[in-house]
């Protein structure tokens, strides 16, 4: 059953931020093959409901932490695609200055706190996000996307205790995309029902839909609304997969094509766009302004980056360390 449509400017506010994010991608694959782009990258297409989704229900006062594969949450939370691009390019003009390229993407105003490649390393920095609010009686959440391969990790069942010890405000979001890497589901974790993890711990937990951005939009909006309310944190496990390898360096001899064009026929995009056309809320001509405006801010993207440039050599020991307040 599909859930209830939302006020159409939040869809269409999806559907293009959906949008952004797989041109936005396969954008970035074709700069990774003419070397433009060069270390790891990591695509987010396909589960493009989860981020843009969840990003619904935040405030610009909330905090944003992602894994690796951040591209798609670092653009739904509000990122300048064409700051996003240059960092990848490793030029100054990106976000980080061009030292964290693809995994580790950081913008203050934003509060996006990266861009975390230790798996579920950022796990323990969302809790002391969230109790830092707590402690401080500020109203932010404190929203932690992770992978299924990250609720494996001794350091997610620390978080978890804490989180829950403590009721930090904090929305953990897991991206099950079935594979962590390589390894599927059930090679890698003994129980695979990932919502109890959560309930071992007396979170509130719930199973959603990864591949529908309403449905993930709605649960993420009960989600903050409780923590909001003081009720602690939640976790969301967001049933999604990735289209593409797990990065430009995956043979992907782990699954079977048959498999992926099975999960390519549950596209949340598309399935969103059939959803506003068949509501009278979208047609063909809107669709088509959409997409020219999405090829837009792509291009826009790429200017930016290719006229970047990079640092100094005599600037590479600058930003490595803070200054100490100095003290009266």
């Amino acid at each position: 059953m599909n859930s209830p449509a939302p006020p159409p400017s939040r869809d269409l506010r999806m559907l293009q931020q959906m949008q952004l994010i797989r041109r936005f991608e396969e954008r970035a694959a074709e700069m990774y093959t003419k070397a433009r782009i060069r270390g790891f990258l990591h695509l987010y297409i396909g589960e493009e409901a989860v981020g843009a989704g969840v990003m619904q229900a935040l405030t610009a006062e909330d905090n944003v932490l992602s894994t690796y594969r951040e591209h798609g949450h670092a653009l739904a939370r509000g990122m300048d695609a064409g700051a996003i691009m240059a960092e990848m390019y490793g030029v100054q003009q990106g976000c980080s200055k061009g030292r964290g390229g693809s995994m580790h993407l950081f913008d203050k105003a934003t509060r996006f706190f990266g861009g975390n490649a230790i798996v579920g390393g950022h796990l323990p920095m969302a809790v002391g996000l969230a109790l830092a609010d707590l402690k401080l009686k500020r109203a932010a959440v404190t929203c932690c996307f992770f992978g299924e391969g990250a609720a494996a990790e001794g350091i997610f069942h620390e978080s978890m205790n804490l989180a829950a010890l403590w009721k930090v405000p904090a929305l953990f979001v897991c991206e099950n995309n079935q594979y962590a890497m390589g390894t599927a589901l059930r090679y890698s974790h003994a129980a695979t029902d990932l919502v109890r993890k959560g309930e071992a711990y007396g979170i509130p937990s719930r199973a959603v839909d990864g591949m529908d951005v309403r449905a993930v939009m709605h649960a993420a909006d009960e989600a903050v609304r409780s923590i909001r309310n003081g009720g602690g944190p939640v976790l969301l496990v967001c049933e999604t997969y990735r289209f593409r390898a797990h990065s430009m360096f995956d043979a992907e001899l782990y699954r079977g094509k048959a498999e992926v064009e099975h999960w390519k026929q549950r596209d949340p995009i598309d399935r969103l766009k059939h959803q506003l056309m068949a509501e009278g809320a979208l047609d063909e001509a809107a669709w088509k302004a959409l997409e020219a405006s999405v090829e837009h801010e792509l291009q826009r993207a790429i200017e930016v980056a290719e006229a970047g440039t990079l640092e100094p050599v005599d600037d590479l020991l600058r930003h490595i360390t803070c200054d100490a307040p100095q003290r009266s």
